[in-house]
Parts: C-alpha cells; sequence; structure tokens
C-alpha cells in the first residue's frame, strides 16, 4: 500500500458515507434544528426590554386599568412568565417570592414584581388571594406579550417559564431561561441581580 493515498475500498466506503448524511430525511432534520436556531429569544442582557400593556390582579382582586411595563421605568422590574397558576411548579415558584419577598425583592420598595401567564386575570386574583401572593400578575391569554418575550410556547398553548430582571432605565440586566424554580443558586442569582439595582434600604437611624 502506497502512504499518504487512500485505498480505492476507502474511498467507496467515503463515499457512500458522505451519501447517506446527504439523504432528505437529514437534510430535513438539518433544517429543522437551522429553524429551532433561529427561532426569537426575546430581548437579552443590555437590550432595551419592550413595552408591555396587560390586564393585570394583586391579592387585592383585578387591578381596574391595565399595567403597563414604562409605568415603571426608574425601578427594577421582575418579569416572571410560568406556565399555569395552581400548577405544583409555579405555585412553588410563586410561594417561593412570597416566602422570600424582603430578601429577594427589597420588600417591594424601588422593585416590581410581575408574573405572566396565559390564565385569566380573575384566575390569578383568586389565585394570589388564596396564596396572599405579594406580587402583581398580568394576563397574557393570547400570548402576544409571550411572543414579545420569546416565552410563548406553542405546542403546550403556555408561556415558558423565563425570567427577566429590567434595570430602572428600562434595560434588561438578567436573563434565567428558564428559571429553575428548585435550584436555590437560581434564586441567589436573582436576588444578587436586584439588589445591584435596586440596593437594599437600611431603616436603622
Amino acid at each position: 500500500m502506497t502512504h499518504g493515498v487512500m485505498p480505492r475500498r476507502w474511498l467507496s466506503a467515503a463515499a457512500l458515507l458522505i451519501g447517506a448524511l446527504a439523504t432528505p430525511a437529514v437534510a430535513q432534520q438539518a433544517a429543522t434544528n437551522g429553524a429551532a436556531a433561529a427561532e426569537p429569544t426575546g430581548p437579552g442582557v443590555g437590550d432595551v426590554a419592550p413595552d408591555i400593556t396587560l390586564a393585570a390582579a394583586s391579592r387585592y382582586g383585578v387591578l381596574r386599568d391595565p399595567v403597563r411595563l414604562s409605568d415603571y421605568r426608574g425601578s427594577t422590574v421582575v418579569l416572571a412568565f410560568f406556565p399555569k397558576a395552581r400548577t405544583k411548579g409555579c405555585t412553588a415558584q410563586m410561594e417561593a417570592y412570597r416566602d422570600q419577598y424582603a430578601t429577594l425583592f427589597n420588600n417591594g420598595r424601588g422593585v416590581v414584581v410581575l408574573a405572566v401567564s396565559v390564565d385569566a386575570d380573575t384566575t390569578l386574583a383568586a389565585w394570589a388571594r388564596e396564596k396572599d401572593f405579594p406580587v402583581l400578575f398580568g394576563s397574557d391569554p393570547d400570548s402576544k406579550i409571550g411572543q414579545l418575550y420569546g416565552t410563548a410556547n406553542a405546542k403546550s398553548g403556555m408561556e415558558n417559564r423565563n425570567l427577566f430582571v429590567i434595570g430602572p432605565d428600562g434595560r434588561v440586566a438578567h436573563v434565567a431561561r428558564p428559571f429553575n424554580v428548585l435550584s436555590a443558586k437560581a434564586y441567589q442569582e436573582l436576588g444578587a441581580v436586584v439588589d445591584s439595582l435596586a440596593p437594599p434600604v437600611n431603616d436603622e437611624p
């Protein structure tokens, strides 16, 4: 065998392998993967957060007027998308926000938590009242806001559990895709980002 020259039988095998990789099924899979990679993922860190307007609720009931993200310019906003009220994971997430509200969100001073799902505002208000959740809830039944932020899940018809922290300047400071409700580190990272944007206030004289 001559060194540096590929035997003919190896060339034939290589040609067959290349041909197999070029089959329509593989090509279709590659195209699918490319399409998936090209799907919008919403704003990233440093981007100006798209303004949104949506019906909202709190533990005190459905808000009379819609909320707008731009209304909170000058405050830190935690925009937390979640799949569905009263489900196990979403309840764990909101209970953690409630129980750690003082430490994670500076007890609401300079910080607004807006949790968004496809649920009706009346459903969100009832859930917030039952669980005494101190956050605002936004209703996005047609997933228009979810599409804007790259969180809409067409397969489930719900929102993915993505989270955006928006600074007082209106720019995205932190993104979690997804937010891991069972990870202590996820809450620690969230609290650290919020503290960097809205430092805790010392109430002592």
